[in-house]
């Protein structure tokens, strides 16, 4: 069976980036897993528990097909993580040890946020073995190099949009919109002569 891994410096990272991709995956076989490296606690809005975001994920990632024993967490503090490269990159050696994936999901090489660039620098020296796909969050990249493309459906689109909805706590952010995540998805893939997909930076392809 094929195993593939996201690596989401904080929880929904991967479902607003790769929702679809992983949706998809994940119903035609993939034994899809998902890491987590900070509960984001310093920036949980009022009104909300501590750690809501690790049970928003675990809901979330059900729609996408990932059972929450294939769930793992952290505890880095948010926009920290330059601070902890070394206990990073420590846990990423045991996710693959333990999962073993063919393939990795992570943020692309020009994500300007601290925790995502981390996460991407030590992530390819974890994973440099692996197939490594870096993934696309509009509002945090400046330049982003499209170049290895997933072809959805509308059922892959509707799995990721109930899992976004699972993040309650983030509805107030500008890019929590069905719209802007439905409307990227037609130009990705009016890039590749379809109606819809997700793009993500070839970092390594291993044949």
């Amino acid at each position: 069976m094929t195993r593939a891994l996201i690596l989401a410096p904080h929880p929904d990272d991967g479902e607003f980036s790769s929702g679809g991709t992983i949706s998809k995956m994940s119903k035609e076989g993939t034994e899809f897993w998902y890491a987590a490296f900070s509960p984001c606690t310093k920036s949980v809005p009022k009104g909300f528990e501590k750690d809501v975001l690790y049970q928003e994920l675990e809901r979330a990632a059900g729609h996408l097909g990932i059972p929450p024993e294939r769930i793992k967490t952290f505890q880095f503090p948010v926009r920290d993580f330059p601070e902890h490269r070394q206990p990073i990159l420590e846990e990423m050696i045991k996710l693959r040890s333990s999962i073993n994936p063919d393939t990795v999901f992570m943020p692309n090489s020009k994500d300007v946020h601290q925790d995502h660039h981390v996460i991407y620098e030590e992530g390819v020296r974890a994973f440099k073995n692996c197939n490594m796909l870096g993934y696309e969050l509009p509002w945090n990249s400046f330049h982003f190099s499209n170049d290895f493309f997933v072809k959805l459906n509308m059922d892959h689109l509707d799995d990721k949009w109930r899992a976004i909805q699972e993040y309650k706590s983030q509805a107030f952010r500008q890019y929590s919109d069905r719209a802007l995540f439905d409307g990227l998805a037609r130009v990705r893939g009016s890039k590749v002569n379809t109606e819809y997909a997700e793009a993500f930076e070839l970092i390594r392809w291993i044949v």
